[in-house]
């Protein structure tokens, strides 16, 4: 086993290789992180080789926090961890485990954290890479929850995942004169995103307008805007992001607090799993409710009334005593 860092003649290897792998995403791919400029993140990538061939891959960077200089799962995506092949052996997720352990300490690093895609992931269930890391000293340091929900089989049934409250909202929303439609009215949508997150939270999006709209652009087929409309106005959004070919995630969910009582947000729901099945997604992402493992219980409800439940999204990391 073998390691070598990241370089961008690599690069159309390894967007080859996420499609190909088990738990690849949009958010490993080279493609979806090189918009972040190039002095944002010190980039520390991995390309962990088998007989000279590309056996795993981990985005990652190069990151000073309060427990040194770690090597991290790369701060610029969602989500990280290793990307490996469908089937891979015991005997390879042992020896990964190891060859990382050893690169990160020959390389100087006090430590590792890596955060991990939840199982919904996964194209065939397996724990063995999570295994061996656990077994080779890595520890929880925070445990997340997000909602998912397996969609209906048909659009007809959709309603029928809802608790009756959500039923309710959704005609009620479509009495208002609520329309819902696909949109590219990212400025409108940004200053209601923007707004709710500075007086909720007071933090800003992940995204500026103008990455978004790059994203968006980039991904045109995997990023998608859903706008709620009442009249010409846009009074709430969702944006989802198709990370992987059955599965999308809901990554920014935002409307107008003035027009809370149109309920736009339960007819955008109900409109974008109608067009998630159409698509053939089978797994839908509400996103967590939790924050640094302390969960928001009314956020928790709201997302179990559409049929949702929740999965860890966790983070493990390994601290070399020195």
């Amino acid at each position: 086993m073998n390691i070598e860092p990241y370089h961008e003649r690599d690069a159309e290897s390894w967007d080859n290789f996420i499609p190909e792998s088990n738990n690849g995403t949009l958010f490993h791919l080279r493609k979806f992180l090189r918009y972040h400029p190039a002095d944002r993140f010190k980039d520390q990538s991995l390309v962990f080789l088998k007989k000279g061939s590309p056996i795993a891959l981990l985005p990652a960077a190069d990151v000073q926090t309060d427990s040194g200089r770690l090597l991290v799962s790369h701060p610029g995506s969602s989500m990280g961890s290793l990307v490996v092949p469908s089937g891979l052996a015991f005997a390879d997720a042992e020896e990964i485990s190891k060859a990382l352990i050893a690169y990160a300490r020959s390389a100087g690093f006090d430590g590792i954290r890596l955060t991990l895609p939840p199982m919904i992931y996964l194209n065939s269930p397996s724990e063995y890479m999570n295994f061996c890391l656990m077994s080779n000293g890595f520890e929880y340091i925070q445990r997340n929850v997000t909602s998912v929900i397996e969609l209906a089989a048909s659009e007809a049934l959709i309603l029928k995942q809802f608790k009756p409250t959500h039923r309710t909202a959704v005609r009620k929303a479509e009495k208002s004169g609520v329309k819902i439609r696909q949109s590219t009215d990212w400025d409108a949508f940004y200053a209601i995103l923007e707004k709710n997150l500075s007086i909720r939270h007071d933090v800003s999006p992940t995204h500026s307008l103008k990455e978004l709209k790059t994203l968006a652009e980039i991904f045109s087929d995997k990023i998608v805007l859903f706008g709620a409309y009442l009249g010409e106005d846009l009074i709430a959004g969702v944006v989802n992001f198709i990370v992987k070919e059955e599965v999308a995630l809901a990554f920014y969910i935002s409307h107008d607090e003035s027009f809370q009582e149109h309920r736009p947000i339960n007819l955008l729901f109900y409109s974008i799993f109608s067009w998630a099945i159409q698509n053939g997604i089978r797994t839908f992402d509400f996103g967590t409710f939790t924050v640094d493992g302390e969960p928001n219980r009314g956020l928790a409800r709201f997302k179990e009334n559409f049929g949702a439940s929740g999965v860890f999204r966790d983070t493990i990391q390994i601290l070399f005593s020195s």
